[in-house]
């Protein structure tokens, strides 16, 4: 049975940044990952997917974003070969192909269960990603077995669908710019519509993320959040489609896709949902003016001007609370309702309630055990590509230290 110092399990943005610290300190390590470098990426996004973070904002350790496009919006084709150049930059000792399906106690350390047998590590740092396993609301079931129900990693192009209109269930950031661009090739869509964030892409000419960065937003930790189940809470609506631009249920009522309420289920050949459109509409907007209001504090302490932004009117309209799938010719049914961890494989006792790891800066309460790419792992920005570098590093320095 072979052993290594640290065994990685993930190569996202996750496990290829705490790999290249590690690589930095000279720590023998190795990544195993059940795909290829940037699987999620690579697999579980649809074919016009493209960035909605700006170019400039892909600050991955080693690998800063230096080229002519910065407030761009990569598509994915790119990104991917961006992460893969990086991997290879610094030689990132990866295991393809090799899916870890258990981790377990050893007597010395973990014992990590894999395709060609056993493999024993000192240490473990769990990367699997922040998108794990795809969430279907109760009632899903009850949609007649006629109807195609793809998950939005399963969605490719409007083209792949069947013919027929489009139910999008779930309107965070996916499910917005699914049900854009399926309106768009020609179809009848409905957005079944949750509690969603919505913000401007750009304020004062600038993107929103710069000044979500410059106040802090960014960097608020877990204990900022109302409760435990706000880190569930969708990505905020926007695209980076055509150079980046708005993206929320104003936009896409405007131009034709129909708002309905939450999911509540399905009873034949009908499909029933709340009539809660409106309220949906209002938590977006009293969550954007309690961003504004904390961008404006900042601007007040830093002595600098506030960005302008004018809150839209209240949105109201009539919607329905039925669909029927036969007369409104209904093909399929995409559930964008987002993902929730998947750490049954980790045979510890160290996730709460909700599945989450439970840790201080990407540690657990056992020793040698770490977790990195988690939503609110230690801060807003703990998975994405601007923010995992910081999280990475202060994993590997703990990892060093331990060894010491």
């Amino acid at each position: 049975m072979r052993g290594v110092d640290v065994a990685i399990i993930g190569a996202g943005q996750a496990g290829l940044a705490t790999s290249w610290y590690l690589s930095q300190a000279k720590v023998d390590h190795v990544v195993l990952e059940a795909g290829r470098v940037a699987e999620t990426w690579r697999t579980r996004r649809w074919d016009s997917f493209c960035l909605v973070t700006p170019n400039w904002s892909v600050q991955l350790p080693g690998a800063p974003y230096d080229a002519p496009d910065p407030d761009g919006f990569m598509p994915l084709a790119k990104l991917v070969d961006y992460v893969q150049a990086w991997a290879d930059s610094f030689d990132a000792p990866l295991e393809a192909s090799c899916r870890v399906s258990a981790l377990e106690a050893d007597n010395s350390g973990f014992l990590l269960s894999l395709p060609s047998g056993k493999l024993k590590a000192r240490s473990v740092v769990v990367a699997s990603g922040a998108y794990q396993k795809p969430h279907r609301p109760a009632g899903a079931e009850s949609i007649p077995n006629d109807v195609v129900q793809l998950f939005a990693e399963e969605y490719s192009n409007p083209e792949a669908l069947p013919p027929g209109a489009v139910v999008v269930i779930g309107s965070g950031q996916t499910g917005c710019q699914l049900a854009e661009e399926i309106h768009e090739s020609g179809r009848k869509v409905f957005l079944a519509c949750g509690r969603c964030i919505w913000v401007p892409r750009r304020l004062d000419g600038g993107d929103i993320f710069g000044w979500l960065i410059k106040s802090g937003f960014m960097d608020r930790g877990p204990d900022k959040l109302p409760s435990p189940m706000a880190r569930l809470l969708g990505n905020p609506q926007l695209t980076g489609d055509d150079g980046g631009r708005d993206l929320n249920f104003r936009v896409l009522y405007d131009i034709g896709v129909e708002l309905v309420g939450r999911y509540v289920g399905a009873d034949g050949w009908s499909m029933q949902f709340a009539d809660d459109v409106a309220a949906s509409v209002d938590f977006g907007d009293a969550r954007l003016a309690d961003l504004m209001k904390f961008i404006k504090d900042y601007c007040t302490r830093a002595s600098v001007a506030a960005p302008r932004f004018d809150m839209p009117p209240p949105l109201r309209i009539k919607t329905r609370t039925e669909l029927d799938l036969q007369k409104d010719e209904i093909g399929a049914v995409i559930w964008t309702s987002g993902y929730r961890p998947d750490y049954g494989w980790v045979k510890f006792p160290v996730v709460d309630d909700m599945g989450f790891p439970v840790q201080t800066d990407g540690r657990t309460n056992v020793p040698g055990l770490y977790f990195m790419g988690v939503h609110w792992l230690r801060k807003n920005k703990s998975s994405i590509l601007y923010g995992v570098g910081e999280d990475a590093e202060i994993v590997a320095r703990q990892i060093v230290e331990a060894r010491a």
